[in-house]
């Protein structure tokens, strides 16, 4: 038997115990808002089971501390010493430490997180080169990743690419505010664009994105921060803070009738289309052709109705079909952190 932690959106939590049922898990005990400790005999569950594209963060656990860490002198520096004295020896790339309760508005476990993380590092001397950041890391080397929360410390090493992110708990926190953002639709895809750089190589400042489904405009802010020139497409307006936006086309058309002009190539497509997900792939297979070879696809996969894992499969095997039909292959599939009632999916053209 052995330790895992997952993490499973709250959106999802009607089928927590489907889920923990066909990961074969024991011994379970909920810590935070989103995460769950476990036992299992079949640990190959993260890439093997159907439920795993509901796993988020995944890590073995190879070091726990239980303990309530606001009510413990020294915890710090204990804690630090402990994780050298496990992990030392295993040269991890770097370290990172994350919230059990990202979503919390106290501030104490962040400040927490990152004091902790300045001390172990101080104390692991990690050799020049090593990642400062998360962004920094090789996905495909290991990592140690720590959460910690009121119900104590849990560390293990796994690669950010078998952990399911680059960040600790899989995501990195990206305010939703209406003064920062045009819509909670940004930090969606800021975050497919944190998962999806572990895979592959991210499309160079200047490409040429086209976006379905764009109305408000929260995507699309997000691209052109990133320096991106952007096509956006919407029955629907933007949002007045993009009329004057640079290296941005918008076309107010319904998709379906959508056809770019003579000589329109693009390097991506971004698609958050409402509506029946078959049909909604079916709107990027027909506009792939304008696609580069190797242009990038983020897909919204919505599962709005669908009450059970089984009818979720039906639904994501349905697009991965007529996607794979449309000259589409399939790179990744994820549920992101800011993802409700979804799933991203991401795709290259053949």
């Amino acid at each position: 038997m052995t330790s895992h932690l997952i993490r499973i959106s709250e959106v999802f939590s009607g089928l927590v115990p489907e889920i923990l049922g066909m990961l074969g898990a024991e011994k379970v005990k909920k810590l935070g808002t989103e995460y769950f400790l476990f036992q299992t005999a079949t640990p190959e569950f993260i890439k093997d089971s159907p439920a795993a594209r509901f796993v988020r963060f995944h890590i073995p656990v190879e070091h726990s501390w239980p303990c309530n860490p606001e009510k413990m002198d020294g915890f710090i520096e204990k804690a630090s010493q402990s994780i050298y004295y496990k992990f030392e020896s295993r040269n991890p790339q770097t370290l990172l430490v994350g919230r059990l309760d990202p979503g919390s508005q106290k501030p104490y476990y962040k400040a927490l997180a990152s004091n902790l993380r300045g001390r172990a590092l101080q104390v692991f001397e990690l050799p020049e080169g090593s990642p400062k950041i998360a962004e920094e890391q090789d996905p495909n080397k290991e990592t140690l990743f720590c959460l910690l929360g009121k119900e104590g410390l849990f560390c293990g090493i796994s690669t950010p690419t078998a952990a399911g992110g680059i960040y600790p708990g899989g995501t990195k926190y990206i305010s939703q505010s209406a003064e920062e953002t045009v819509s909670r639709a940004g930090a969606k895809v800021a975050e497919a664009l944190h998962f999806i750089s572990m895979k592959r190589q991210l499309p160079g400042r200047g490409a040429h994105w086209l976006e379905l489904g764009a109305s408000p405009g929260g995507m699309t802010s997000e691209l052109l921060k990133r320096r991106y020139a952007v096509t956006a497409i919407d029955r629907a307006s933007l949002h007045p803070r993009l009329s004057s936006a640079e290296r941005l086309t918008f076309i107010r058309s319904d998709v379906g009738e959508f056809i770019p002009p003579r000589g329109a190539r693009y390097d991506a497509i971004l698609s958050d289309l409402n509506g029946m997900p078959v049909q909604a792939i079916g709107h990027v297979t027909r506009l792939k052709d304008f696609l580069n070879p190797g242009g990038l696809v983020i897909f919204t996969l919505k599962t709005t109705g669908a009450e059970s894992i089984a009818e979720i499969s039906k639904l994501e095997k349905d697009v991965l079909t007529a996607a794979e039909a449309g000259g589409l292959s399939l790179i990744e599939q994820t549920h992101l952190t800011y993802n409700r009632n979804e799933f991203t999916l991401f795709f290259e053209k053949a």
